[in-house]
């Protein structure tokens, strides 16, 4: 005969037809028409239950935001590194404060400062006892000095002149106020790859939110990935830093790639089957385009899209067939574009998110958020193309690559099974064949350039509403005992540059001849001082293009 065990009734605090369940519970049975009804609690009741709700609420829900950015070559200024580019006699002090101030100056313009900041391109240190231990206290024992201050003149202390790259990143991000990340970076040492080539650079994270574990994942002849698991106030979030093999259109480096890819794949086949629905970014420069696999019909499979699964239809998030979005395929295909290669634009550099990221639990994307920082005046010129990096005598610029960017937010419902709602959605899978062209005309440029003969006498040309925009400049202009030359503008004084090399004789033979000078000038910055930048030869006025032995002085 079976037994059936009698199931206990549990006590409730608020059912239909009783308060209490008097004989399971050991209370006295309590009239529902003392307490006014099954559905009206009395005041003391009511108190309880409002104070049971407030502190079992969960937290609110939160946006934050994560960057992926590849700083092209960010080194310390010891001397002692892989690449002959950054000895003492061409790489200086100055040139290292310049690179990490601008590359903070464009992650300040994230609102609020980039919560979670993957980097690519930082100096594999190669001298590793050299390291700083406490970022906190290091950052706390410099808080009264710029990163100038500290790398003014040409002898730094050598305390300082070690300090990984990473250190002064940090103290330039903390001078414009972005501060409290913790740090990961991979565990790779000083040497060289399996083919003999010097390891030089590694992936870093910062991260505003705790760090809670770190994992190096190499791969043979290339860069290791960086796997860091970070704790969003309590849920967890996976973010993996990748810095693949270069050379996007070349089949042989290629299959470097492709073995990237499954070195990623596999780490990634291993959390989804713990969790399908886990929490991940894949970030970082994969030197791979989202279209690879379109893009370069010789290669009959690739690292991205073949191995990896990166792949545009949101929907199929939903299904068993993806578990990868990439989020290239948010914006409309003639506007991706993060770096410049031959005059096409390519997407080298990647966020690409997992499933759980659309689900109503833990890390959640934020629809339609993704976003190249492009910014016109500060780190793009007046093309909308990336100001690179520039080594010479007079450092300047930012990258080859501009940053990109996306916002997350907590989601408190747990539930792995609703998916969140998407406006207009993307339902292909590989977009388009051909790459988008990185047009440089300048003919709308000078169409629409004010010239400066005809602004009012009062225009506040530095108030800061101009920087960026192109004007036609007719002005007086001298060249100082340095032979840096210099325009006078509505009674103010802006040098006048270009980085063309050839232009720029012809600029000083010009103004030294004439006195005056007429160009379109792209208004902006360079370390407090005002200037108008040519680009190009075209940008000189064809006036003034002559040569300078035909040049006669003014009456």
């Amino acid at each position: 005969m079976l037994l059936m065990k009698r199931r206990r009734p549990r006590c409730s605090l608020l059912s239909k037809t009783r308060v209490f369940q008097p004989r399971q519970c050991g209370h006295r049975d309590i009239p529902l028409s003392l307490l006014g009804g099954p559905f009206h609690l009395p005041v003391v009741l009511k108190s309880i239950l409002v104070l049971f709700l407030m502190v079992a609420a969960p937290a609110i829900a939160r946006d934050f935001s994560v960057v992926s950015y590849n700083v092209e070559n960010l080194f310390d200024i010891d001397g002692v590194a892989a690449y002959d580019d950054y000895q003492p006699a061409t790489y200086t002090p100055e040139h290292l404060a310049v690179k990490v101030k601008n590359i903070a100056k464009a992650l300040s313009k994230v609102e609020g400062g980039p919560d979670i900041i993957v980097l690519n391109e930082i100096e594999l240190d190669q001298t590793p006892e050299s390291s700083v231990k406490d970022y906190g206290a290091w950052l706390d024992s410099v808080k009264d000095k710029k990163v100038a201050d500290l790398l003014a003149g040409p002898d730094v202390p050598p305390a300082l002149a070690g300090l990984p790259a990473e250190a002064w990143l940090l103290k330039a991000l903390s001078d414009e106020g972005l501060t409290g990340y913790h740090v990961a970076t991979t565990d790779e040492k000083p040497g060289s790859y399996e083919d003999g080539r010097p390891r030089g650079v590694r992936s870093v994270i910062l991260s505003k939110f705790p760090i809670t574990a770190t994992r190096t994942i190499p791969t043979p002849n290339a860069r290791a990935i960086l796997e860091a698991t970070i704790d969003v106030d309590g849920h967890p979030l996976t973010v993996f830093a990748n810095h693949w093999k270069s050379g996007a259109g070349d089949v042989e480096s290629e299959k470097v790639r492709l073995e990237n890819a499954k070195t990623l794949r596999g780490r990634l086949d291993g959390i989804f089957a713990v969790d399908p629905n886990a929490d991940v970014i894949v970030a970082g420069d994969l030197n791979s385009h989202y279209n690879q696999q379109r893009r370069y019909r010789a290669m009959k499979e690739t690292g991205i899209n073949s191995v990896l699964g990166s792949q545009g239809n949101e929907l199929a998030l939903r299904g068993k067939n993806a578990d990868l979005y990439n989020l290239w395929f948010e914006l409309p295909s003639n506007n991706r574009g993060s770096d410049i290669y031959k005059d096409e634009w390519g997407t080298l550099i990647h966020l690409i998110l997992s499933r759980g990221l659309y689900d109503q639990n833990g890390v959640q994307y934020v629809d339609n958020s993704f976003k190249v920082m492009k910014i016109p005046g500060l780190n793009a010129d007046v093309y909308g193309r990336p100001v690179r990096w520039s080594r010479s005598k007079t450092p300047g610029g930012f990258s080859d690559h501009f940053p990109i960017m996306a916002r997350f937010r907590t989601v408190e419902d747990g539930d792995k099974t609703r998916w969140m709602p998407l406006n207009q959605p993307s339902l292909t899978e590989t977009g388009p064949e051909a790459p988008v062209p990185a047009v440089t005309s300048v003919v709308d440029l000078f169409a629409s350039a004010p010239k400066t003969s005809k602004l009012p006498p009062d225009t506040a040309l530095r108030d800061g509403s101009f920087d960026g925009r192109v004007f036609f400049v007719e002005a007086p202009a001298t060249v100082d005992e340095h032979g840096f030359v210099h325009v006078n503008v509505l009674g103010a004084d802006y040098d006048v540059f270009t980085h063309d090399q050839d232009l720029r004789p012809r600029i000083r033979e010009q103004a030294k001849a004439d006195g005056r000078l007429s160009f379109y000038g792209e208004l902006g910055t360079y370390r407090g001082h005002w200037q108008f930048m040519l680009h190009g030869k075209e940008w000189l006025a064809p006036g003034s293009a002559v040569p300078s032995s035909s040049l006669k002085k003014s009456p």
